[in-house]
């Protein structure tokens, strides 16, 4: 259902960033203003990236093999990553360039009507699938603040076709008032200062999206509540003395990794120790379908204690295992 959703506010995206594009630089083409072209380059970076989110959503739906035995999920934030990279590069460069050229050598452009009628179907356009967007974002992010839910956020497509929907908008805008004023009072060079704003808007939502990006791809935990939850089950069960460690990791937006380490009664039989782990691995699964994978390993208090302090001093596993049996 997720997955869904999430495709379907990236086709909208894509669908009006085509129309868009193809509008804009009709208009570019037909007037000569640099902020027109920097939107029309803008729409198509747009479009190829709600492409690449799309490649991205398959390639990361891939069932896991002995190459990859956590399977795909984690592709998405690679090619979320690219985005960032493409809007910084490509939107953000060239309508920068555009706008540096325009101030060295301006000139007025040729029917501004065009450009106001084009920009006032884009903004209609982009308000639909900013709506779209924004839609399933404030459905998603549930009781958490906007920013606050786009840290917590495992699924990118959203926020990144949200982010580019905002940015679009603010170009847009940015673009319809340089235009106008560099019309209103004869001073072409305004129509290359709103190409060069463009950029700015462009470099600002690529670095936000490369920040969040490069925490997915490198491995982020679930949300404290999951995890607080997942502990409680975890010592509320029978025979379970203490939870050691916890640690979860997203492999995908809905895949998640979670490992434990248990100490377990020592009365119990080694039977009834795999009883539990089997009746707990079922409880958390139950509670949260994003929880795809589950390792849980039997360790004693103080085991893990002299495990952990011998990671940290950087010992060989030989001299820890002669300190437990000690």
């Amino acid at each position: 259902m997720a997955a869904h959703a999430s495709k379907t506010v990236i086709y909208a995206a894509l669908a009006g960033n085509s129309l868009i594009a193809v509008t804009k630089f009709g208009a570019a083409a037909m007037t000569g203003s640099s902020a027109m072209l920097s939107e029309a380059i803008h729409s198509l970076v747009d479009t190829g990236n709600q492409g690449l989110l799309l490649h991205g959503l398959k390639r990361a739906k891939r069932p896991a093999d002995t190459t990859h035995p956590f399977g795909y999920g984690m592709e998405l934030y690679f090619w979320t990553f690219v985005v960032a990279i493409l809007i910084f590069a490509v939107g953000a460069g060239i309508s920068i360039y555009e706008g540096i050229i325009k101030l060295i050598e301006p000139h007025p452009i040729k029917d501004p009507y065009i450009n106001y009628i084009v920009l006032g179907m884009a903004m209609v356009f982009e308000a639909g699938a900013w709506w779209v967007a924004f839609k399933e974002f404030r459905r998603s992010k549930g009781p958490l603040g906007y920013m606050a839910a786009v840290r917590e956020s495992k699924d990118p497509t959203v926020f990144t076709v949200l982010f580019e929907d905002s940015a679009a908008m603010l170009g847009l805008m940015a673009a319809f008032v340089g235009i106008l004023l560099g019309e209103t009072y004869g001073i072409p060079e305004l129509d290359g200062v709103a190409s060069i704003v463009i950029g700015l808007i462009l470099a600002a939502t690529a670095v936000l999206l490369a920040y969040e990006s490069k925490g997915l791809l490198i491995g982020e935990g679930a949300r404290p509540a999951l995890v607080a939850k997942i502990e409680q089950i975890a010592v509320q069960k029978a025979g379970i003395d203490r939870v050691n460690e916890l640690l979860t990791m997203h492999l995908g937006p809905y895949d998640v990794l979670v490992t434990l380490s248990l100490d377990f009664d020592d009365r119990l039989t080694a039977g009834r120790v795999e009883a539990a782990i089997s009746e707990l691995e079922t409880s958390i699964k139950s509670e949260f379908p994003e929880v795809t994978r589950v390792f849980i390993e039997a360790q004693s208090w103080r085991a893990h204690l002299l495990s952990q302090e011998a990671s940290r001093r950087g010992e060989e596993p030989e001299r820890h295992q002669k300190e437990i049996e000690g």
